[in-house]
């Protein structure tokens, strides 16, 4: 897979979609254009942006965020992954790392990126991505996400996408938040979602209709994704799912 800028990333996370998770699958269309795709930002969104509270698309997706990044330098992701759920439909826990290796983009903001996603037996074929001025790392993340969770819930995943989308695009709440960065304590924003509560067919989610999304970003981290996390518990309290990926800056 060959990606030529971040717009296609979000693309492919952010278009606009109507009706529920739940609802019967729309026809495929053709990927908007980035206009057409900035375009689609509802009024929530950019009354958030007039306010200086920016929207978790354009944290997630549209901001630059290879900028500030150092050619040839390699930004490494600690990944974890385990759950309490009954005969392990998720596997056993895993616990590995994302590496991506950044090479000098056709313009001096971007990068081209080749990625080593997990070691060994756990590798996943991905990448690479070319001129990016965005970090590819979001898209990596939510994809193997997205696979496992539906192969859990035996769910259409375009149905789990549209939501997960709708969730970031309509439903996140935006704040700012400290993040360490070499002993010092940086501005940065946190990003939540809930995207499967309240849809007209929770029980799709086989109890995991909690599962909460959450994102923390800085423009003082290279590539600015700090981590991200989706998490889901039971009624009891027990563990249905932690999955978690976040910037190791000893590493980076």
């Amino acid at each position: 897979m060959r990606v030529s800028t971040v717009a296609t990333a979000l693309a492919v996370w952010l278009s606009a979609v109507t009706g529920s998770v739940a609802a019967e699958e729309p026809a495929a269309t053709a990927a908007p254009t980035p206009a057409a795709v900035g375009d689609s930002k509802p009024a929530e969104a950019k009354s958030a942006e007039k306010t200086g509270t920016p929207s978790a698309s354009d944290l997630l997706f549209d901001y630059p965020q290879m900028k500030n990044t150092a050619p040839n330098a390699k930004l490494t992701y600690d990944y974890m992954r385990r759950s309490g759920i009954a005969k392990g439909p998720f596997g056993a826990p895993l616990q590995d790392t994302v590496t991506l290796s950044l090479a000098p983009g056709k313009r001096p903001e971007t990068r081209d990126v080749q990625v080593e996603m997990f070691s060994g037996l756990n590798r996943r074929p991905a990448g690479p991505f070319e001129d990016m001025e965005g970090n590819p790392i979001v898209s990596l993340f939510l994809e193997n996400h997205l696979q496992a969770l539906a192969r859990v819930l035996e769910a259409n995943p375009r149905y789990l996408k549209l939501a997960i989308r709708r969730g970031l695009r309509d439903r996140a709440e935006v704040t700012p938040t400290k993040v360490t960065v070499g002993g010092k304590q940086v501005d940065g924003w946190r990003i939540v979602t809930r995207p499967f509560i309240d849809d007209p067919q929770t029980e799709r989610m086989r109890g995991m209709e909690d599962l909460t999304y959450t994102f923390v970003t800085s423009p003082d981290v290279p590539g600015e994704i700090v981590s991200m996390e989706a998490a889901s518990k039971a009624k009891d309290g027990g563990e249905l799912l932690e999955e978690k990926l976040g910037y190791e800056q000893k590493a980076g």
